[in-house]
């Protein structure tokens, strides 16, 4: 039996007792851990594929020891203007050893508690110790999130935002309540050439409404931690 797991913005095919090296994730040696984005589970000539049947997937790991990547240098010089740069960077890496794979809504038994609770935001609904705080924040910081303030939509820049505060269209609640009528009526009007349906303005206008955090901040942050949201 063997599953492909998501984690840090990369795929990795797993089962028992495999090694897996991935983006650094909070937590001490022999902390569990649980991977909750399954996307593909295969036992002997059965693959799992649906959507609904991977959601009561979850594969859980433990973390042999925190890393570090080798060192990546960048060098850039720019000829007969006497300017050069160097910079070094080491990728922070956390090796896990996969345990067990479970099906049928099972969860792993969290070994010490706070460090581990972190990497299983996606495999379960009750998140304890620093990732409780950590989501308490950001559940704070949403709802501080001005409604007028457009440009939090991914795709509405300082241009555009103008063009929709002259046609009236001054807060999230406006754009949220939009028909297919209404995305095309103002798409011809303000020459948006389908952006708002291609960047799904309705729907981020919801999902800020709900005191979800704007979509570009949120790919932003999950790059920076190496955690799916």
């Amino acid at each position: 039996m063997f599953a492909v797991i998501k984690t840090g913005g990369k795929q990795f095919r797993v089962a028992a007792n495999d090694e897996i090296t991935i983006a650094k994730l909070e937590g001490e040696p022999g902390d569990t851990v649980a991977f909750g984005t399954v996307l593909m589970l295969t036992d002997g000539d059965k693959s799992t594929l649906g959507a609904k049947e991977l959601a009561e997937i979850t594969v859980a790991g433990e973390i042999v020891k925190q890393a570090r990547g080798e060192k990546v240098i960048a060098f850039k010089k720019r000829r007969r203007q006497n300017s050069k740069r160097k910079r070094g960077f080491r990728a922070e890496l956390t090796i896990v050893r996969i345990t067990d794979i479970l099906t049928g809504g099972k969860k792993p038994e969290m070994k010490k508690g706070d460090a581990s609770a972190v990497a299983v935001k996606a495999a379960s609904g009750t998140v304890k110790g620093k990732a409780a705080k950590s989501e308490a924040k950001s559940e704070a910081k949403a709802e501080a999130l001005d409604a007028s303030n457009l440009s939090l939509i991914s795709g509405v820049g300082p241009t555009i935002e103008k063009k929709l505060r002259a046609a009236g269209i001054t807060s999230w609640n406006d754009i949220a309540a939009w028909s297919e009528a209404d995305v095309a009526k103002w798409d011809e009007e303000l020459k948006l050439r389908g952006r708002a349906t291609r960047e799904e303005w309705v729907e981020q206008a919801k999902e800020l409404l709900a005191g979800k955090p704007p979509r570009a901040k949120a790919d932003q942050a999950e790059l920076a931690s190496g955690e799916d949201y």
